[in-house]
């Protein structure tokens, strides 16, 4: 379910570890590795558990910065676990 009241998604366990697997490919495209911090920015929606499970699946730490939060907030964020990808 997201922000709104009545906006909710439904999907199966096949094609969750679909898109997961999908993500966990494009993160491991991209350089991501075990051990690697990842920083997510995104709103309440599903590509947001799919990024977090993405991670997961390859073994990278994640930090879920809430979408509100200021340029100058994620930017001290990123800073302070030193990750090497945003998601957004």
């Amino acid at each position: 379910e997201g922000n709104e009241p009545g906006d909710s998604t439904k999907i199966t366990y096949r094609e969750l570890l679909h898109k997961v697997s999908q993500f966990a490919n494009v993160l491991r495209s991209q350089g991501v590795k075990k051990g690697d911090r990842v920083s997510i920015y995104l709103p309440m929606i599903l590509e947001l558990v799919i990024a977090m499970l993405a991670c997961a699946r390859i073994g990278a730490l994640h930090s879920v910065v809430f979408a509100g939060f200021s340029a100058d907030s994620l930017c001290e964020r990123i800073l302070d676990c030193g990750c090497s990808l945003l998601i957004t």
